[in-house]
């Protein structure tokens, strides 16, 4: 009997995975900035003149402070927290940003009643009118008293000018104090945020933060390993929010000689923008520029952008993209108030970390580290920094115009509209890898239950979708201006993390009775892609074909000149670009069929070995 005949009475099953499983990440951050009288300003440490002289060289120390709230997370939480998350987000900003160093002992100051201050003439130190507060305050914390200053007060008149009660012994040996708590707080509540901070005092000769706070919501704080990353990149963020990376600090930064980029007033604060509820900075830092024939559906608009013109960063952001013209980093219009100003924009920078929200492998980028360096309090250790492959090298098109414009521009050549895609998500569920091949990841095109505003309609044709349905869909990153592109997922249950689709985390390994495709994942792990052909398991009376494929996760090796994938431990080698490997295995009481095709060998192989491979 031949093999076809074996199977002939055996019974078909379509296994159709539920499609509420594939979760895209978006999560949006809301840094709530410090309103201007939550910030306590003109900290004295040392004089102007003698930190001006001082050079940026020395390593940036963070003291950590935990709040009794700390110890009221579950011991998983706590040992997470406390042994692993903070210690390696505080040690990356540690060794990636250098300070003029700090000689003196840190002693905040008092928060005074009424956030009434007055500074005398010749005297570095600010006094309260008429009595300080109780308690000092750095978010949620309690700033304990040997970290505060004495209490000065002068009367309702500037006169009678005391200082009352012992100095505490300050912070010895540090740059910057950071006050953490994990308290269920009324913003804990809103969007799944896992943390939030912001910094709460500013030392008086450059303006530098010398103290922040960030609150970790206990309710968000997910202890599973393939959680860590998106976690710790979290809180990496947070505390950049807190060093310099706020809309409440742009007003204060400096440039090379320690002068500020945005005028004083006579009190030597920038202006208020009451609007804003911070200080406005000047075209210096930040510039309106005006995007003319923006394309989108039906025809050309004006975008009007907010974009970060600091020397450093606009040549990081021209040197990236290959643009000469470009006038600098665009900064995020859209997510309100906590997301807007205080991020990249996400349709021109997708995975840098610092954007308003975590998509997937977030990076902290050259950008982000000459930004730091632009504040005029930092410099950067650009070896810290990790490599960003959006949207590198692919010019003013790219960067300067719509996605819109770049997706019909390479559809009229031919030409493949990478980064974008225009495949919507949908069962049967066909899934694709990220470009760099590290995770199996779905276009994120979908429809809306209504059509999108004008400026963010980015398609005048979809695939498979009936002509004028076009402005239902977008992507569902709403801050990448709903353009649509390739992401990584999770697959849930009930809305709780099953595994991710990143290769290269063992945990991310489907359940045997449902890995189909046989894929492995692991450090050695890359995608590769499938067929267009379901896979199939064959037993003796049944056959099961399931309607997710497209992708997956396998072993692989470099040797001999040649890429060998790795499939249930049997090696198959690829001999060039574009060829099907066949696959059929017995595993798991199953014969499992189904077929791989081979990329480009030295996609895999150079970046593995640094060996050429033919």
């Amino acid at each position: 009997m031949g093999y076809t005949d074996k199977w002939k009475n055996a019974t078909l099953f379509i296994i159709a995975l539920n499609f509420s499983q594939a979760f895209l990440r978006n999560k949006i951050c809301n840094h709530v900035h410090p309103r201007p009288d939550e910030v306590i300003h003109g900290v004295h440490i040392e004089p102007a003149h003698v930190m001006k002289k001082r050079s940026i060289d020395q390593p940036l120390r963070i003291k950590l402070h935990y709040d009794k709230s700390v110890f009221n997370l579950s011991e998983e939480q706590f040992a997470l927290i406390n042994n692993t998350v903070l210690p390696e987000a505080l040690q990356f900003w540690e060794q990636a940003l250098m300070v003029r160093k700090t000689e003196s002992v840190i002693r905040l100051n008092r928060k005074c009643e009424y956030n009434k201050i007055f500074f005398r003439k010749g005297d570095p130190y600010s006094y309260c009118k008429n009595a300080c507060e109780t308690r000092t305050l750095c978010g949620e914390v309690e700033v304990p008293e040997e970290h505060l200053e004495v209490c000065r007060t002068c009367n309702a008149n500037g006169m009678n000018c005391t200082e009352n009660g012992v100095p505490g012994e300050g912070i010895v040996g540090a740059d910057f104090v950071f006050y953490v708590s994990a308290m269920k707080t009324e913003r804990c509540s809103k969007g799944a945020t896992v943390a939030y901070a912001a910094h709460c005092q500013q030392e008086s000769a450059l303006d530098r933060p010398i103290a922040g706070h960030a609150n970790l919501c206990p309710n968000s704080i997910n202890t599973k390993p393939q959680e860590l990353a998106i976690l710790l990149s979290t809180v990496k963020h947070e505390i950049l929010h807190a060093l310099g990376f706020s809309i409440s600090l742009f007003a204060f930064y400096r440039d090379a000689n320690g002068d500020p980029l945005t005028p004083r007033e006579e009190n030597g604060k920038p202006l208020q923008n009451p609007k804003l509820q911070a200080r406005q900075w000047s075209d210096r830092v930040i510039k309106t520029v005006v995007r003319k024939d923006w394309n989108v559906h039906g025809g050309l608009i004006e975008k009007e952008i907010q974009v970060m013109v600091t020397p450093r960063v606009v040549r990081e952001v021209r040197e990236h993209f290959n643009c000469s013209g470009l006038e600098g980093a665009e900064l995020e219009d859209q997510g309100g108030e906590g997301t807007v100003l205080t991020h990249w924009e996400k349709r021109v920078f997708e995975n840098e970390a610092m954007t308003g929200t975590h998509t997937q492998n977030p990076v902290y980028s050259r950008l982000t580290l000459a930004l730091m360096e632009d504040t005029g309090w930092y410099t950067a250790n650009y070896a810290m920094a990790q490599p960003l492959s959006w949207g590198q090298n692919l010019g003013c098109d790219f960067v300067m115009k719509s996605c819109k414009h770049w997706i019909d521009s390479k559809r009229t050549r031919g030409l493949s509209i990478h980064p974008f895609c225009d495949k919507v998500k949908r069962d049967p569920l066909e899934t694709e890898c990220t470009d760099d091949r590290t995770s199996v990841a779905l276009c994120n095109l979908v429809s809306y239950p209504e059509k999108l505003p004008n400026q963010y309609q980015n398609f005048d044709h979809i695939p498979h979708i009936p002509a004028g349905e076009e402005a239902y869909y977008g992507g569902v990153v709403n801050l990448a201006d709903y353009c649509p592109y390739i992401q990584e997922f999770t697959w849930r249950s009930q809305n709780i993390v099953i595994r991710g689709s990143h290769c290269q985390y063992p945990e991310n390994n489907p359940h045997p009775d449902k890995n189909f495709a046989l894929e492995e994942y692991g450090e050695d792990s890359r995608c590769f892609d499938h067929t267009d052909k379901m896979w199939e398991q064959r037993a003796c009376k049944q056959i099961r074909q399931w309607l997710h494929w497209g992708s997956g996760c396998y072993k692989y090796t470099c040797s001999d000149g040649l890429l060998h994938v790795i499939v249930s431990n049997i090696s198959y080698t690829c001999y060039y670009p574009g060829q099907v490997l066949t696959i059929q295995i017995f595993a798991n009481n199953w014969l499992h069929k189904g077929a791989l095709v081979c990329p480009h060998c030295e996609e895999m192989c150079n970046v593995r070995s640094g060996v050429q491979f033919s």
